[in-house]
């Protein structure tokens, strides 16, 4: 079993978009493996590549129990509706704040052999899409926030 250590906020990783995954191959399912067994524990709901220093577009999920994964993911549907709840991230500990999400997402992507994959999901799954993606493109929650959520976040982040 490999858990694999998080990367933190100001690792440079977190803060460039990832590269597309070009083989679905053995090194793939060894990194898919590795990010579904560093997911896989209390609390945390999605790890993506660049999170463990892996530059390409792959994320693990942990949502209600059921633990997948998603290569080269896209956001192609997002409800208007949204949902405003407290957000962390493994890459930012210690720092939670409301963040607006879509209250409904839909990604695709592929599976570790390179088959279509389509995910969707309302509430923390749609939360956890979103969030995933985010960090594909290089960006965290911190960035989403706006106003006196943004000032608390950046304010906690400067005094830690």
């Amino acid at each position: 079993m490999t858990i694999r250590p998080i990367r933190e906020l100001g690792d440079p990783v977190l803060r460039t978009p990832a590269d597309e995954v070009r083989a679905f191959d053995r090194e793939l399912a060894a990194l898919v493996r590795d990010l579904e067994e560093t997911v896989d524990n209390p609390g945390r709901a999605g790890v993506a590549g660049p999170q463990i220093g892996v530059s390409l577009r792959v994320f693990a999920y942990n949502v209600d129990g059921v633990i997948g994964h998603m290569v080269n993911p896209r956001i192609v549907e997002s409800s208007e509706e949204t949902q405003d709840g407290d957000e962390g991230c493994l890459s930012i500990p210690g720092i939670w704040a409301p963040t607006v999400r879509a209250m409904h997402a839909v990604a695709e992507g592929f599976d570790v052999s390179g088959e279509p994959l389509r995910l969707e999901g309302t509430g923390l799954m749609a939360r956890a899409l979103q969030h995933e993606v985010d960090h594909l493109d290089g960006k965290v929650f911190i960035d989403r926030l706006t106003g006196e959520a943004r000032k608390t976040a950046l304010r906690a982040l400067r005094d830690r």
